[in-house]
């Protein structure tokens, strides 16, 4: 794992967060329900793994080139590429509207409900519209528990440049290092660490932690077992 004195400079100390941050796509709500949608569409259903890689991937190279565009443009030109530009635009709409409609992972409600219990605000962070992201966590029942859903669309960002978690803690008036991010992505946690935040992952996703990105703080297989290892942190 990454190491060395630059990086322990900056790390947070293990302590119990006052903030958590929460990514929204994979992290809380089931991207792949959207194989029903390229089905519908006379898709392969395999390809919506294809179409979420290539949007993030895309979204954060436009980043580091400068000139990033929403992340519904992004994702529309990486479903074009993905569907090999077969699709007509209300097949992309259809695809596309399905991000409203993900269902929740059955570890969210209750990490969620144990960082109201703490009293720990908890905030959606994304990447992409805020307005699709609110929509979506309310027709899974999620968005009551969460103080505001936060996106770097408002400066023009994906994550994990620094600038996105340093905005998101400005957003929310906490100190980098009082501030968790939980996410089953470990380079959003990465990203996380190495601006100075607390970082908290879930391992559903890709099984172990990678050698490859920074030391998460807190490790575990569920979300809500995540949080309670954040909330079990010395005060």
């Amino acid at each position: 794992m990454e190491g060395g004195n630059q990086l322990d400079r900056v790390r947070a100390p293990d302590r119990r967060p006052r903030v958590v941050l929460i990514d929204v796509f994979e992290t809380m709500l089931q991207v792949d329900a959207l194989r029903a949608r390229f089905v519908d569409v006379g898709r392969p259903e395999h390809e919506w793994e294809l179409f979420f890689t290539r949007t993030l991937r895309d979204g954060m190279a436009l980043t580091l080139a400068g000139g990033v565009r929403p992340f519904a443009d992004v994702a529309r030109a990486a479903l074009r590429t993905t569907s090999h530009h077969t699709l007509s635009e209300e097949a992309l709409d259809h695809v596309l509207a399905g991000f409203r409609e993900l269902p929740p992972h059955p570890d969210v409600e209750p990490a969620l409900r144990a960082l109201a219990r703490a009293r720990i605000p908890s905030y959606a962070f994304t990447h992409g519209s805020a307005e699709v992201a609110s929509d979506a966590l309310d027709r899974a029942g999620l968005r009551t528990y969460l103080r505001g859903v936060l996106s770097t669309e408002e400066i023009r960002s994906f994550k994990p440049p620094a600038r996105a978690y340093n905005w998101a803690c400005q957003q929310v008036d906490a100190p980098g290092d009082r501030v968790a991010l939980v996410a089953v992505h470990s380079w959003d946690v990465h990203g996380a660490v190495r601006a100075g935040l607390v970082g908290g992952f879930a391992t559903r996703l890709e099984g172990v932690v990678p050698d490859i990105v920074a030391r998460p703080h807190v490790v575990a297989g569920l979300l809500d077992q995540v949080v309670d290892g954040l909330i079990a942190l010395p005060a």
